[in-house]
């Protein structure tokens, strides 16, 4: 026997009471408050970099190299060329090893390996990983690739540490991505006579590139604003160079050594640095934006 049908009148009562207006407004404010309070740091963090950052740019901030004259000020501090074009060499390297081998493994999990005791193993190693701290992958490198073989710092090094840092984030964002893909996606074309690797490479990773584009944009951003691991492994040099077997400079670390400097033009290259660093991870994101859009109008 069914329940007898509410009164209309009693519940457009209930709707309407006070007290669940006063539960309804409490709930609005404080989600209101938490907002104000979550975006203030964030504000304030852009705010102090325009006000600071934007005062040393200039036309020779990005076209020079700095220099050892830092305690004469002016322009003999030099700019950041050497250290906008190691950052972009070293996340390069650090994407192109990380990037293929992270979707892969990402792919076995999802696609091959599903619940069997190895791929809950491989989802618990990088779920470790994952909570690694950065100077802990330096450290590992340093002692491996310059202790263990006897050789110097080197920029490739300094990209082995920073994709080891990307995998477990590629790995996961990945796999989360490939779960939402419909089964039955899957099902239609093996149904249709595809083979199963036609089939994750026709069918699903097009439907998931989207989303693993931007879990990728977050390793990668990640990865641009780390500063301990390269400080073990590819250190800094003044100069530009494109040769990843020696020493390269990096924005992270050229803003580690600039904050510190007790010259008040490195300083405040520093803040025109980090200014540097944050609007290229900026135009990274935009640009990721509208590939991702431009996928699904396709």
């Amino acid at each position: 026997m069914s329940a007898p049908a509410a009164h209309p009148e009693r519940l457009a009562r209930f709707a309407l009471s006070p007290a669940r207006r006063r539960r309804d407004r409490l709930a609005r404010t404080a989600i209101l408050t938490g907002t104000i309070i979550a975006v203030i740091p964030l504000a304030l963090i852009v705010y102090y970099l325009l006000r600071k950052g934007l005062g040393a740019w200039s036309v020779s901030f990005f076209t020079t190299d700095p220099t050892g004259s830092t305690f004469f000020g002016g322009s003999s501090i030099g700019g950041i060329k050497s250290a906008i074009l190691g950052t972009i060499e070293i996340v390069a390297l650090a994407s192109a090893i990380s990037i293929p081998i992270g979707i892969g493994v990402a792919i076995w999990l999802v696609e091959y390996g599903r619940s069997s005791w190895f791929a809950q193993t491989v989802r618990f190693f990088v779920d470790v990983l994952t909570g690694v701290p950065s100077i802990v992958f330096g450290l590992f490198v340093y002692i491996v690739l310059i202790v263990g073989t006897g050789s110097t710092y080197a920029g490739y090094k300094g990209s082995v540490a920073l994709a080891l840092l990307m995998l477990p984030i590629v790995i996961r964002s990945a796999e989360v991505i490939l779960q939402l893909v419909p089964a039955t996606l899957r099902e239609s074309a093996l149904a249709l006579g595809a083979p199963r690797w036609k089939v994750i490479f026709k069918v699903v990773l097009p439907t998931a590139l989207p989303g693993m584009l931007t879990g990728v944009l977050l390793a990668v951003a990640r990865a641009a604003g780390e500063t301990a691991p390269l400080l073990f492994t590819a250190a800094a040099t003044l100069g530009t160079t494109f040769n990843l077997g020696g020493f390269m400079n990096s924005l992270p670390v050229q803003i580690y050594k600039d904050v510190t400097s007790p010259t008040t033009a490195v300083v405040n290259r520093a803040w025109g640095a980090a200014l540097t660093l944050v609007v290229m991870i900026l135009l990274l994101n935009l640009i990721a934006r509208l590939i991702s859009r431009r996928s699904r109008l396709a």
